[in-house]
């Protein structure tokens, strides 16, 4: 009988900003706004710790170019297509086992005074099924 599986290790990126074009009304698409997201990626870093080798783990500097990239390019109407998106390509590295990303959208089109609008999407990677 095993024990209980360790929890993953973390690699968190805070802060990505960039400009996007992303919302459901015509003036966010037509003047973009700034948008950040916190990403939060779960896998095991043991063997990049024990080989001292950057090709042993999740290279967060690729990552975060990736959602920069995910937050400039292809409007879309809502936070929650956008989170998705960021999701998947998280999930794209074979190491990722889960993550998590939220994103800030402080520019957001309310009428009353407020700090932030915030979304946190978490997923897992899904196992292939026979």
């Amino acid at each position: 009988m095993s024990g209980p599986e360790a929890p993953p290790d973390v690699i968190e990126i805070r802060g990505i900003r960039a400009y996007g074009r992303h919302g459901v009304f015509a003036h966010e698409r037509a003047d973009g706004q700034e948008f950040v997201v916190d990403v939060r990626l779960e896998l095991d870093t043991r063997p990049a710790a024990a080989s001292d080798d950057l090709a042993d783990t999740v290279n967060y500097g690729e990552v975060a170019e990736r959602v920069h990239k995910a937050i400039e390019n292809d409007p879309v109407d809502l936070i929650e297509t956008l989170a998705q998106r960021i999701a998947d390509l998280c999930l794209d590295d074979p190491r990722v086992t889960g993550t998590a990303v939220t994103i800030h959208k402080p520019s957001a089109p309310i009428s009353v005074p407020f700090d932030d609008v915030v979304l946190t999407v978490q997923r897992k990677r899904r196992e292939p099924r026979d």
